[in-house]
């Protein structure tokens, strides 16, 4: 489970490769799932990226999503498969819950879609799409998939009427396929509360952080919906240095094991469920990193 109220489940950002100008490097990477899943981490991300430009801060070219998650779901066999995020308002929700289901069912089951709306108006007018509809298009999209992802699996058409000669392949081999909202979305956190299983957001200084916590519960009393876990990335350079201190960089921290036990320890006591680690370092390679949190950081909170 992604998420649960007493405990802090620990994911990995991917690609994990040095950031350049460079595609993914697919044998590496199928390597690195394969590390997580052995070592014990809950969950790999993937993103949906689908043009590059100077004005997305990542510059590694990525993977199409549903391409990469088959080819993780066949390398792995326990860690979660999740999608941070697939950019709903650009892509077609049946063509969504067709790749949903393909991915659940070849995962058995492990698999979270993670939606959001995406922010950059290049990329909008590349697909024909108004920004600023991003909003209602959401929206209308969630319910369509939603509906095609729930046990009737119900498809949809474009004028909101259930059309019952059509159905939806492969079936769904569990209750329902989770869905959660990465990023705001461009909707107020009482809809994400009412509608969405938890909320994946971006790293910030923990006293911050704790500022949007505190939103999110009030925005879950409103809505009565019961729990919804709340869960963030976090960039992270771990240093081969134990006892080096804390450093705040871009969206997470520049440390040391120790000072990352006791950063991870204090977002799980602020009420923090995830964590998914996007990690970056030009000396130390990511599966090493991975041991070292593996081996000394997860066991010191559990």
């Amino acid at each position: 489970m992604l998420f649960h109220p007493d405990h802090l489940s620990f994911g990995i950002v991917l690609p994990a490769q040095t950031r350049t100008h460079a595609d993914v490097q697919f044998d590496t990477q199928l390597g690195i799932a394969g590390k997580a899943d052995g070592l014990g981490f809950d969950a790999l991300w993937v993103r949906d990226v689908p043009l590059n430009s100077e004005s997305y801060p990542d510059p590694v070219g990525h993977a199409d999503p549903w391409v990469f998650l088959g080819a993780l779901a066949a390398v792995t066999s326990r860690i979660g498969l999740a999608t941070g995020a697939i950019v709903l308002p650009l892509r077609h929700p049946l063509h969504i819950a067709k790749a949903a289901l393909s991915v659940a069912s070849l995962s058995k089951g492990r698999f979270v879609l993670g939606l959001g709306s995406g922010d950059r108006p290049s990329e909008y007018e590349m697909f024909g799409k108004d920004i600023e509809s991003r909003k209602v298009l959401f929206q209308l999209r969630w319910e369509r998939l939603a509906a095609a992802l729930l046990p009737n699996q119900a498809v949809i058409d474009e004028k909101g009427d259930v059309r019952d000669e059509f159905v939806i392949k492969p079936a769904l081999q569990q209750s329902a396929i989770p869905m959660i909202a990465v990023g705001s979305s461009a909707q107020s956190l009482e809809w994400i509360a009412r509608h969405a299983g938890g909320w994946m957001t971006y790293y910030r200084p923990l006293p911050i952080q704790r500022d949007r916590l505190a939103l999110w519960h009030n925005a879950q009393s409103k809505t009565a919906t019961g729990f919804r876990g709340f869960g963030q990335s976090m960039v992270l350079e771990l240093l081969d240095q134990p006892e080096a201190p804390y450093e705040e960089i871009n969206l997470g921290g520049r440390t040391g094991r120790r000072a990352l036990i006791e950063m991870v320890s204090a977002m799980r006591d602020a009420g923090i469920h995830h964590v998914a680690f996007n990690l970056i370092s030009d000396k130390r390679p990511p599966g090493e990193v991975m041991e070292e949190i593996a081996g000394d950081v997860i066991p010191a909170l559990r």
